[in-house]
């Protein structure tokens, strides 16, 4: 980061404002232009160092124990007389300038900014010139020369309400994250899109049939059609389910009702409901340890993790679907050891290859291309955090995909006092 002043004391006076005490200076010497006092003035504590002294660390920014060489967003500092006074070093990888270049330049030279109808901002908003009511700008699209995008906001310093602008702040931050949450939100557009065309074109389908044609059909006929119907719309009830989900896991608005939950009863459950489906018993293998400990967690959510984990090694494992509930202890998100249950989910298929464990829990992430949105993983692994828990993807015993999610006791405060 390079920091430095160009203003003057008499340039100072003209605006209005008084010659601040102290000017961040945390860089190199060289890359500073040292400040000036008014003559006669005596020099407050701050700032009758010399130069090298401010360099390691002096002035306002050390005073509240800040570098901004640590700022995660750019910063761009100009004084009462439009020149750049400070420039750190995030702004300098963001428009690609060099810092040490834009010291002292006029804010209108350091930063060329147009929006994007070709406009000069600086031209716009005139931060020096326009209304003294003002406080600063919102964050907005931006332009440098060569096209490069920057996300710009201001703020307006100024001495007392209503009086000159005697700092202007300017914050920077590229674009490449927004850019990823819109490629985020028009994969999900048109995942669900997708998604939803297939049943909606069946359930239209037999619905205009049956109505146009109702007298010609069987009963069985009926049947098989309205059972159609009703399978595709318990389809899209779950898109629109994991929709929901989805956004309030992303806004962190997951909302968790405890309450004492079995878990090995929540386990045998689910099994049945497979083998009552079509699958073998025989292809499941259920182990539990106990004593367990005591679990306070939502049981719809529960139900929604072991049935998400469970319908992934039928559909996408092979062999025999081992199921393992065990007391354990594990370090929560403060470090401290606490007790919980854990549940390990094994098939014996090929399993997950390496590289792609990374990116299991993450949206749109498909196994296999046997149906499924890629949202299932994605949403269990937020119910699971939304707990206090954890969740883990590894190779089984017997090479197929293992699942292992632990959840904390999670008893009420009134339980543990």
């Amino acid at each position: 980061m390079t920091v430095g002043t160009n203003s003057s004391p008499g340039a100072a006076k003209a605006a209005g404002a008084p010659v601040l005490a102290t000017v961040p200076q945390l860089a190199a010497p060289a890359a500073r232009v040292p400040v000036q006092q008014p003559q006669g003035a005596p020099a407050p504590p701050s700032q009758a160092r010399s130069a090298p002294e401010d360099a390691d660390g002096h002035g306002e920014y050390a005073a509240l124990g800040i570098d901004p060489d640590d700022l995660p967003d750019g910063l761009v500092i100009a004084d009462a007389t439009g020149r750049v006074i400070c420039f750190n070093s995030a702004a300098a990888r963001i428009t690609a300038l060099v810092a040490g270049e834009a010291l002292g330049l006029g804010i209108e030279r350091a930063l060329p900014l147009e929006d994007l109808e070709g406009r000069r901002w600086w031209a716009l908003t005139d931060p020096y010139g326009g209304l003294a009511t003002r406080r600063g700008q919102p964050e907005r699209n931006l332009l440098l020369p060569g096209g490069r995008e920057v996300l710009v906001s201001a703020r307006y310093v100024r001495t007392h309400p209503k009086g000159p602008v005697r700092r202007l702040v300017i914050t920077l931050r590229g674009t490449e994250a927004r850019r990823r949450t819109e490629r985020s939100h028009a994969e999900l557009i048109a995942t669900v899109a997708h998604e939803l065309r297939s049943p909606l074109t069946s359930v239209k389908g037999f619905t205009a049939t049956l109505l146009a044609k109702w007298e010609r059909f069987t009963d069985d006929q009926k049947r098989l059609m309205l059972e159609t119907v009703d399978a595709d719309a318990n389809r899209v009830t779950r898109l629109i389910a994991e929709l929901l989900d989805i956004s309030r896991i992303d806004s962190g608005r997951l909302e968790v009702r405890r309450q004492p939950v079995d878990i090995s009863t929540a386990v045998g459950r689910h099994v049945q409901a497979l083998t009552a489906n079509g699958q073998a018993p025989e292809r499941f293998l259920v182990s539990v340890s106990r004593p367990l400990p005591d679990l306070w967690a939502d049981p719809d959510k529960i139900d929604q993790i072991l049935g998400n984990l469970l319908e992934n090694a039928v559909r996408h494992g092979e062999g025999t679907v081992t199921i393992d509930v065990t007391p354990t202890s594990f370090a929560n998100a403060a470090g401290k050891t606490e007790k919980g249950t854990a549940v390990t989910v094994t098939d014996e298929g090929p399993g997950i290859p390496e590289e792609s464990m990374k990116r299991v829990f993450t949206r749109f992430w498909r196994g296999s291309k046997r149906g499924g949105t890629g949202l299932g993983l994605y949403i269990v692994k937020g119910i699971v955090e939304a707990h206090g828990g954890t969740i883990t993807v590894g190779r089984g015993p017997g090479g197929g995909a293992e699942f292992r999610f632990i959840l904390p006791v999670g008893a009420p405060a009134y339980l543990t006092q």
